[in-house]
């Protein structure tokens, strides 16, 4: 059985937003760790993990020189910061969102 892990443990996030995209860094504090981001981290999981928000299609661009991960998420901002009615039109709340995901610790031996 592998242990899970948040992935805060890893990696910190920075948000940013244009229009009604939302991009969304992950970037790895140990050059090690990227592996496992590179890994666990596909556009599939991040869509599902943001279900109700990510309405679009969500891309990934790996940036493995700096060791990150930038996903863009299409209509995932209600409209955009002047359509908006969420408190947080911006979507900077959505790089602490990244980072409650769970991925396997590939470094447990079971």
């Amino acid at each position: 059985m592998r242990i899970k892990m948040k992935l805060r443990e890893l990696a910190h996030s920075r948000a940013g937003d244009k229009g009604d995209i939302s991009n969304i860094s992950v970037i790895a504090y140990l050059e090690k760790d990227y592996a496992l981001l590179e890994k666990y981290l596909t556009p599939e999981r991040v869509k599902a993990h943001f279900v109700g928000i990510a309405q679009g299609e969500v891309l990934r661009y790996a940036l493995p020189s700096i060791g990150a991960l930038n996903f863009v998420m299409q209509r995932a901002l209600g409209g955009g910061v002047t359509r908006s009615l969420a408190l947080d039109a911006h979507g900077k709340c959505l790089s602490s969102a990244i980072m409650t995901m769970e991925i396997p610790d590939d470094t447990d031996p079971s």
